[in-house]
């Protein structure tokens, strides 16, 4: 077994099936302003999405509040875009990708899908393809694949909280082991 394998690393020095960053990668990441951005705006649009949601909810089921259940979408999609450019951003400095590095490959692979619906609520309303109740179900559809996607990331938080842990224990990766 190489050096690098004991480090939690395969031969070509990326992070080994279970460990998520190299430690320069690391190093960027906790070095990072972006790492605090993302940190900052996730919550946020958690929020967001949480109100809008119940605003989406509430008009679908009783028919009051359009104006209100069509901006909150509108809010919710540009605090997605900001947290897409940002999160971009945070790759391009982390790993040297603004997209698809491989430790987060499907989870952007999933976050293409989440723009492009929420992008076409977007297109429909402002066009005004779309009646609006089935505006309101292009938002829920949008706001169901956000929900996947929210969950992809917060299992990879916590898969690097794991490396960390057990890079930080006694005997780092090969305590692990």
């Amino acid at each position: 077994m190489t050096a690098a394998r004991h480090q939690g690393q395969n031969d070509a020095g990326r992070p080994a099936a279970s460990a998520l960053y190299t430690p320069e990668e690391r190093r960027r990441r906790d070095a990072s302003v972006w790492t605090i951005v993302q940190g900052v705006l996730a919550p946020i649009q958690f929020l967001v999405f949480l109100v809008s949601l119940a605003l989406v909810l509430r008009y679908l089921a009783s028919g009051q509040g359009e104006q209100a259940a069509a901006l909150s979408v509108v809010v919710k999609t540009v605090t997605l875009y900001a947290i897409m450019i940002t999160g971009s951003i945070w790759e391009k400095v982390v790993f040297g990708r603004w997209l698809f590095a491989p430790a987060f490959f499907w989870e952007d692979v999933f976050s293409m899908l989440v723009l492009a619906l929420h992008s076409a609520y977007l297109v429909a309303l402002y066009g005004g393809l779309l009646q609006p109740q089935a505006l309101m179900l292009l938002a829920l559809a949008a706001y169901a694949t956000y929900v996947i996607n929210a969950g992809q990331f917060v299992l990879k938080l916590r898969a690097a909280r794991l490396q960390a842990a057990r890079e930080a224990a006694p005997g780092g990766a090969l305590a692990a082991a």
